[in-house]
């Protein structure tokens, strides 16, 4: 019985999942180093979602990993050489968003219906396109990153479980939780930013 918690499988979540608190935690802190550690959670992810067959999932990781990167240097030179400052999303990047949302959903679940073996191809597809559309967000920085991201969360749980990753599940239980506190602690910097730019006018 006690080998069933000891599979490589069981494992590499335990790992993934140590990885990834430390990631959602610095990025609740607005910490860089947070891509560091995203970056290993999400290869050791990619292998544990090739094992249980979440095809949409792995392509999410390869995003998320491409996003990493992308979001480390954004974060530390942002468009003007310099680090940039957490911001609202504008009603262009919205659309964008929203746009993510809609052709990932689209396209992951033709390709899952029709050339996978994959037994919950629109849960896994609705999953993918928020969590797209939240880390391209949480790359240029924007607030709503932790709505769409969080949108993502709810829908993984019940999947992860019928999945039978409980130890994933966990993590994205603490993922919602922190989400929804990353979201304040973001406005709350915001705020304190804005504050200290009225003072120094």
């Amino acid at each position: 019985m006690m080998e069933a918690f000891f599979t490589p499988i069981i494992i590499l979540q335990w790992l993934g999942t140590a990885f990834g608190i430390t990631q959602v935690l610095l990025a609740r802190k607005n910490n860089i180093s947070n891509y560091l550690f995203g970056i290993i959670s999400i290869l050791i992810g990619i292998w544990v979602l090739y094992y249980s067959k979440l095809y949409a999932d792995i392509l999410l990781n390869l995003y998320y990993l491409g996003m990493s990167i992308y979001g480390w240097f954004y974060w530390k030179f942002g468009k003007q050489h310099k680090e940039i400052q957490i911001t609202y999303a504008s009603i262009l990047e919205h659309g964008y968003a929203i746009a993510i949302v809609i052709g990932c959903f689209i396209i992951i679940s033709y390709w899952l219906v029709f050339h996978t073996n994959s037994d919950v191809p629109y849960w896994d597809a609705c999953t993918t396109a928020f969590a797209w559309a939240g880390m391209w967000l949480m790359a240029r920085r924007k607030m709503e990153n932790w709505i769409y991201l969080n949108i993502s969360n709810i829908i993984s749980i019940p999947l992860l479980f019928y999945k039978e990753l409980y130890i994933y599940a966990g993590l994205t239980i603490f993922l919602f939780a922190v989400g929804t506190s990353g979201y304040f602690k973001w406005r709350h910097i915001i705020l304190n930013e804005s504050r200290n730019e009225h003072s120094t006018v």
